[in-house]
């Protein structure tokens, strides 16, 4: 263990949470989620989806985008399991995933509004 200047070290807590510590493959996967969700076209995306389920020329329309521009972010937020479609005759709708993504999302705005009061 290395040498750190701390006046006071509780070696029973760093030795517990050591041994609960999760596996660095695991924290790279959490933070690439929030990497996701840390460009703003994504999160204004990812609003619209709690909000509504939308197609990519709705949510083009609303955006201000081409559907091109959404389509891309679309997937980048598909392959990170954010997102989910669905087929309505020739129209693809994108939800959330689940649950958990609103959960999330809806808990991380909460936290950036309670802190601007």
């Amino acid at each position: 263990m290395e040498d750190f200047e701390c006046e006071v070290l509780d070696e029973e807590i760093v030795e517990n949470v050591r041994k609960q510590m999760i596996d660095d493959d695991t924290i790279f996967d959490v933070s690439d989620f929030f990497k996701i969700l840390g460009d703003s076209t994504r999160a204004k995306m990812m609003w619209a989806l709690d909000k509504s389920d939308m197609c990519v020329c709705d949510l083009a329309a609303l955006l201000g985008m081409t559907k091109s521009a959404i389509s891309h972010q679309l997937r980048t937020l598909r392959d990170a399991k954010l997102v989910k479609f669905r087929k309505e005759g020739k129209m693809v709708i994108y939800s959330l995933v689940d649950e958990h993504v609103k959960d999330i999302f809806e808990k991380a705005l909460e936290h950036v509004l309670e802190k601007e009061n």
